[in-house]
């Protein structure tokens, strides 16, 4: 029989996603067949699946921890957040509506058989499978009709470890009162706790360890110390987006964060490289006059982040900074914020409307029902240098400045455009820089040198040493027994 086990956290950004990632590989390198899950996740940086969906960006690097490709089953719900309070939801890869926080609440029990579905379908085809919770374990306000957490472990008949965050402070109390507010069956769900984030001497918090233990009665499976080599990851929340490099790079490439930015692990491998400082412009300060490269990420709400843009001024910096001669480059919703002018006719991002864009670019966007999700591969023009990447976009552009594509795809089709004086462009297609090549030749254009060193290779050797300090930390003998 397939075992197994769930990891659900006493808060958000606890480590669960890297805690089910390292465990992914740890049990894979054991020789077992693993499959990651999420019942329910919430993130605007997504991922496109083998199958034609998309998932969030946590599963599809816990899949690759788990040497499997993404499906859409290992994250069968996403919430792609576009306002305070109301997200667009994808159920099994595919969107399939939208709806107001509070009306979202009626939708989970019908989204509970797509839910045990996706799950049936993992066991099916592996040894193991690491069911990884959103959120905090005791949202007990959200317990009725809850896919995430309790709701999917009792109907599913998973076990639970319950994991707190020491570095976040609080992590006896955080444990001790899950247990005291959640109710007497889900808590029999439970099977012992895992503290994560340790730093110092582990034996001065042994008895921190005992107090949990007998005031739950849960077992401990392990103190897990700050990895930080986590780093290196991809972030799947913004809350990642913590700041810019210290360093003082050759190449300054400035990145206006926005309300709704998606697919921001696009940054991460210029993020990495010596030679450059990325540097995360937030509200409230200018875009800085002495940057190489102002680049425009993508958007779950193109229209309104480009309104927030205007807002912050960044638009004026924008357009003296291509006075200066300096570049810019959109990828995906950036490259619709550089046009002339986005309609939404539809209203697929919210109330039918139409807005000026930036007008560096001489195309126009009009927003569609039809989203485009697939990896796809080809050569940037005209260095005719070679790609992978993705599409994951709505929207179809038009525009004298698509006679100057920036990208031509394997199918033969273009993409992107390019201004006449050659410092503006843009493209939709993601992970244009975790290609080695790629990444290489826009630092070449900026002046700067590549270091050199592979990306993707790096993210491998941070997933086994991740594994490693899972093996070394973790009780992995009796969670694999749990199942």
């Amino acid at each position: 029989m397939t075992r197994a086990f769930m990891i659900q956290g006493t808060g958000s950004d606890v480590g669960k996603s890297l805690v089910v990632a390292g465990l992914c590989r740890a049990f894979a390198k054991r020789g077992l067949v693993v499959r990651p899950f999420k019942p329910q996740n919430m993130s605007n940086n997504a991922a496109v699946t083998a199958d034609g969906g998309e998932i969030g960006r946590a599963q599809a690097l816990q899949a690759r921890a788990a040497g499997v490709a993404p499906s859409v089953h290992m994250n069968p719900v996403l919430l792609k957040p576009q306002s305070e309070t109301g997200s667009q939801i994808v159920v099994q890869g595919r969107m399939v509506g939208q709806a107001g926080a509070r009306e979202y609440q009626a939708w989970k029990p019908r989204l509970l058989a797509s839910v045990l579905e996706s799950f049936s379908h993992l066991k099916g085809e592996a040894d193991l499978v690491i069911v990884e919770g959103a959120g905090s374990a005791s949202e007990v306000n959200l317990r009725r009709g809850d896919i995430a957490n309790m709701g999917f472990a009792r109907a599913s008949g998973t076990p639970v470890i319950l994991l707190g965050d020491i570095d976040r402070g609080g992590v006896i109390a955080s444990l001790v009162g899950t247990k005291a507010v959640i109710d007497a069956d889900d808590a029999a769900m439970i099977r012992g706790f895992l503290v994560n984030r340790f730093r110092g001497d582990p034996s001065l918090f042994a008895d921190g360890m005992d107090i949990v233990a007998r005031a739950t009665g849960w077992p401990s499976f392990g103190l897990i110390p700050h990895f930080p080599q986590a780093a290196r990851l991809p972030a799947e929340d913004v809350l990642g987006l913590t700041g810019s490099q210290a360093r003082s790079g050759r190449c300054k490439i400035a990145v206006p964060v926005l309300p709704r930015i998606a697919n921001f692990d696009d940054l991460d491998p210029l993020r990495a490289e010596p030679g450059v400082s990325v540097v995360l412009v937030h509200p409230g300060a200018p875009i800085p006059a002495e940057a190489d490269l102002v680049l425009l990420p993508g958007s779950k709400t193109t229209i309104d982040d480009l309104l927030f843009l205007q807002a912050q001024g960044w638009d004026i910096d924008i357009r003296a900074h291509v006075r200066r001669g300096g570049r810019v480059l959109g990828l995906c919703g950036g490259y619709q914020m550089l046009g002339r002018r986005i309609d939404d006719p539809h209203g697929i991002e919210g109330s039918p409307r139409s807005v000026p864009g930036l007008g560096l670019l001489d195309i126009e966007t009009v927003m569609t029902p039809l989203k485009r999700l697939a990896a796809v591969t080809g050569t940037s023009l005209p260095d005719d240098v070679p790609f992978s990447g993705y599409e994951m976009h709505v929207g179809e552009t038009t525009g004298p400045d698509i006679a100057r594509p920036l990208i031509r795809l394997a199918d033969g089709r273009k993409d992107g455009a390019i201004s006449a004086d050659g410092l503006v462009c843009g493209t939709y297609i993601h992970g244009l820089f975790a290609d080695d090549r790629q990444r290489g030749a826009w630092l070449a254009r900026l002046g700067t040198t590549a270091s050199g060193a592979s990306y993707e290779a790096g993210i491998e050797t941070v997933l086994d040493q991740l594994a490693a300090h899972m093996e070394r930390y973790v009780d992995c003998d009796r969670l694999l027994a749990l199942g």
